[in-house]
């Protein structure tokens, strides 16, 4: 092959550095190292068994226990950020302020402000920033959301979600930093809007420091109820979520083998028909079929690299999960704390 053709191939290839090697450092290094775009030239974590770990599994990737490693290297042109959520902002500015690309872990940061100074640095940087809300990549979330967009469903009355397991448990944020995340970024991927006001309660049920579990009740515009539930203290592991409109309902089970989301013929009709006095109207359901659309396989983990790769190659702001959509997530959380401190006061955004 002649030289020249041979540097063009590897000129587009993305050489990426992940650091935080925990739950879902390997398998981005798993992703990243299978793509065509991309290989995974050094992950960093500071535990030296997970580290053994990570070269039995790829030998070709190069290991160090200091994620600065990555950032001074100049042949790396992305890096993923796993670690624990307290450090994602300082991580992420690091990373951007080297010069990197950066696909960051949920949440972007602990506070909306450092979200968005984070997006303006990656502008001023002309890089890539992009935070890892993976279930607006799962084929279900994005189907629910095509039937929502199209008026399938009619108008949305309420939407509720579960998202329940006995563990993982976390030592650094409560369960609603560690889970709520993905159902405020999948509700507003769904709602195309951010929330205008929050209430919720938590409960420490296993220490002292951190709630255990929480339930937060969210409101967005067209008065819109949404009402979310996540539990690090629950005996079934439940990632569900149900949507329903004046016309149809749907639920989607991330879980259910046969098939992620449900089409409910369902919805209740008000008539004058029959009455009991003047101007009341006589509340009918009525039930029709239930459709199971077929949806393809495909790994959301996956859809959310090649989203970041091809954000990288095309130079275009991945607005899916920008900073600003980071922001909206993270401004929520906050509100949300607020509101447990207050015993369920209404917060607004």
């Amino acid at each position: 092959m002649p030289v020249t053709i041979f540097f063009s191939i590897m000129r587009t290839m993305i050489s990426v550095g992940v650091i935080g090697c925990g739950h879902w450092g390997p398998n981005h290094i798993r992703i990243f190292s299978q793509s065509v775009d991309s290989r995974v030239l050094v992950c960093a974590d500071v535990d030296e068994k997970r580290l053994h770990s990570i070269r039995a599994i790829f030998p070709e990737v190069q290991t160090t226990k200091d994620y600065k490693d990555i950032l001074k290297n100049p042949a790396i042109d992305a890096v993923v950020v796993a670690v624990p959520t307290n450090f994602h902002f300082k991580i992420t500015q690091e990373a951007l302020q080297a010069g990197k690309h950066v696909l960051c872990e949920k949440p972007l940061a602990m506070r909306p402000e450092e979200c968005l100074q984070l997006g303006d640095l990656a502008a001023s940087m002309k890089k890539i920033l992009l935070t890892g809300h993976i279930f607006i990549f799962n084929q279900g979330i994005i189907k629910l959301r095509e039937y929502i967009t199209l008026g399938e469903l009619g108008k949305i009355h309420y939407a509720h979600s579960e998202r329940t397991n006995l563990g993982p448990f976390r030592y650094d944020v409560n369960a609603l930093w560690d889970l709520a995340p993905h159902d405020i970024s999948i509700f507003n991927f769904l709602f195309n809007s951010a929330p205008v006001s929050v209430s919720a309660r938590g409960h420490k049920c296993l220490g002292a420091n951190l709630e255990d579990l929480g339930f937060a009740t969210i409101d967005y515009p067209d008065n819109i109820m949404v009402n979310i539930h996540v539990s690090w203290l629950d005996p079934k592991k439940v990632r569900q979520i149900t949507v329903v409109g004046n016309q149809k309902m749907a639920a989607w089970d991330d879980l259910d083998a046969e098939g992620p989301i449900k089409l409910y013929d369902k919805h209740v009709e008000k008539t004058s028909h029959y009455y009991e006095t003047y101007g009341e109207f006589q509340l009918l359901s009525r039930e029709g079929s239930i459709t199971i659309p077929k949806i393809g396989f495909n790994e959301p983990l996956k859809a959310q690299a090649l989203y970041f790769l091809q954000s990288i190659k095309n130079n275009q702001s991945p607005s899916l999960a920008d900073a600003g959509k980071a922001a909206d997530v993270v401004r929520t959380l906050v509100a949300i704390g607020e509101s447990i401190n207050r015993k369920g006061e209404l917060v607004r955004l």
